[in-house]
């Protein structure tokens, strides 16, 4: 059986944006990729709320930075098949600059992360798909939650796709099948959240044969 780990946010964690609870596992993106692969692979969910790429962000109770956490993640699980890195949407924030090339940045800090880290035996390097979250929309109060920007959030794809190419691994544009809740602007509701794993099934199978 392969393994897959799913590191990301909030929108890997599931968070319900009507109450900020979390979702039941058959709606989580990650649970339901597994289901999808009916056994091919064990899928380990790593998502944490407010997680950026590679920022710190002392206003929350955990450590959110992406770049400190994967380095932990990979060495808990190896050896790893598949990475599958879904962030940036926190990285919007303007606290962090409030801008894609912030995110993009740490994208590409992760992406070198996942080929360099000193896994064991040392050749068992897993392969990496980087995701783009849905964008970001208008929520209750005409805006996305937290001072996000909506066309900040829609510049992420294309920027993922190229550091996707320039970097030799596989990318997925979350947002061609799923869409922010109009609640914050930001999260997703439960099917919106399962329509990611749904999605990623294909592409995942092919990328493990």
């Amino acid at each position: 059986m392969k393994t897959i780990l799913a590191f990301g946010d909030s929108l890997t964690w599931g968070a319900d944006p009507a109450t900020g609870l979390r979702h039941p596992p058959q709606f989580r993106w990650p649970d339901v990729l597994e289901a999808e692969l009916g056994g091919e692979a064990k899928v380990l969910a790593e998502g944490l709320g407010g997680r950026t790429t590679c920022y710190d962000d002392h206003t929350g109770p955990s450590c959110r930075n992406g770049a400190k956490a994967l380095e932990v993640a990979l060495g808990s699980h190896m050896p790893l098949d598949l990475v599958i890195i879904m962030l940036g949407t926190n990285d919007l924030k303007p606290v962090f600059g409030g801008q894609a090339e912030t995110a993009l940045s740490g994208m590409r800090r992760l992406a070198q992360i996942v080929e360099t880290f000193p896994y064991k035996p040392r050749t068992a390097i897993p392969q990496l798909l980087i995701g783009a979250p849905p964008p970001c929309v208008e929520g209750a109060f005409g805006k996305p939650a937290a001072g996000r920007r909506i066309g900040e959030s829609e510049r992420l794809a294309p920027l993922y796709q190229t550091l996707a190419q320039e970097a030799g691994c596989a990318f997925f544009d979350a947002g061609t099948v799923s869409k922010a809740s109009s609640v914050d602007g930001v999260h997703l509701n439960a099917e919106e959240t399962a329509k990611i794993g749904r999605a990623l099934a294909a592409p995942v199978r092919a990328l493990l044969r």
